[in-house]
């Protein structure tokens, strides 16, 4: 095997032994599809990422990113290659940057999952949110464009690009959390007292707010590519948990990492905001407010709390991919107390806010 190698700050590896597919199949169903395809087909793993595994496709000539399904028995609506398709073909003509889509196959006898294969943004991926590569100008220039594209996602007209039947209006919260309460107890390893008592404590004190957006549900630094040489974003990524629903929880999710070290949220919290030039959490939701037009936020604490919930949710079906040997990344089983990290911190914000 050959050593693993960095692509756009991203490691590639062979495809690893769980993920492996029939690349003559693939190569046979590209070249039917895709005008100029070649081949031979070369297929490699990208490393990171712990739900749908994704693979660098090359024919020699032009390079491919591939999305499927993982093996194995699935929880019921996870790892929803479809949507993702969907959403990115949706936005394609929108403020919202995103790859060109090239098929999807919802054909499991191929390579015995769904996928969809789209094109290759060339740029960055810069996963730490403190950005330590790059200068305090540069910082603050991708976070402004960080959070003007978020605004601009969320002021999409759903309607007008087709996906008025990407999710269901109203009672966002209400049916995410029964969701994530679900997949958790699905993937449970152990009990942890914190999710009982979230569990118990969000489905009563839901806000009272039923706008309906198209969400991203994982927007973060690392699933964005930086243009090469300019802090700017040129393609935003991995939008499986996409749906429509209540904008306040993907702005919540940017900011879990104001309140500690959440992993892939990152940390924010204990930096030099001015001298790093990252902008602090009031002054992410206020660029954030002017450029959607919303006069200010009312019970912020209740959307941090619910995105802390619903991470550690995806933290414990993570873990438990990864003692089932079916997780997109080597890393999985190292989740094993994520779960309950992140819901004590958010049960810790309801009793120190005294929100009970």
């Amino acid at each position: 095997m050959s050593a693993p190698a960095a692509v756009d700050g991203v490691q590639i590896t062979e495809v690893r032994a769980a993920h492996r597919i029939d690349e003559k199949a693939l190569a046979s169903y590209l070249a039917e599809r895709i005008p100029g395809f070649k081949g031979p087909l070369v297929v490699r793993q990208f490393e990171g990422g712990q739900s749908n595994p994704t693979y660098l496709l090359s024919d020699g000539a032009r390079e491919w990113v591939m999305r499927k399904k993982p093996p194995g028995k699935l929880l019921p609506s996870a790892h929803a290659v479809d949507r993702e398709y969907r959403v990115m073909k949706a936005l394609a003509d929108t403020a919202v940057p995103v790859p060109k889509m090239e098929l999807l196959c919802e054909d499991d006898g191929v390579i015995g999952t769904a996928f969809f294969v789209m094109e290759k943004v060339e740029g960055r991926v810069l996963a730490d949110v403190q950005m330590p590569s790059l200068t305090p100008p540069e910082r603050r220039a991708i976070y402004n464009d960080f959070i003007d594209k978020l605004a601009a996602l969320h002021s999409v007209d759903y309607q007008a690009v087709g996906l008025e039947g990407f999710g269901r209006p109203g009672s966002y919260y209400a049916r995410q959390i029964g969701r994530w309460s679900k997949q958790y107890e699905g993937s449970k390893t152990d009990q942890i007292d914190a999710m009982d008592r979230l569990m118990e404590w969000l489905p009563a004190n839901i806000p009272d707010d039923d706008e309906t957006s198209i969400v991203h549900g994982d927007y973060r630094p690392g699933n964005c590519i930086i243009h090469p040489s300019e802090p700017r974003i040129v393609a935003v990524l991995d939008w499986e948990l996409s749906t429509l629903g209540q904008a306040l929880g993907d702005v919540a999710y940017c900011c879990m990492g104001y309140h500690g070290n959440l992993g892939t949220a990152g940390n924010l919290a204990a930096i030099d905001h001015a001298a790093m030039d990252i902008p602090t959490e009031q002054e992410f939701l206020a660029r954030y407010c002017e450029k959607t037009g919303r006069p200010g936020i009312e019970n912020w604490p209740f959307y941090l709390v619910f995105a802390l919930f619903r991470i550690a949710a995806i933290g414990q079906g993570v873990y438990k991919r990864g003692l089932d040997g079916i997780a997109s990344s080597d890393r999985a089983t190292q989740f094993a107390d994520v779960c309950r990290i992140r819901a004590e911190i958010a049960w810790n914000m309801v009793t120190d806010a005294k929100l009970d």
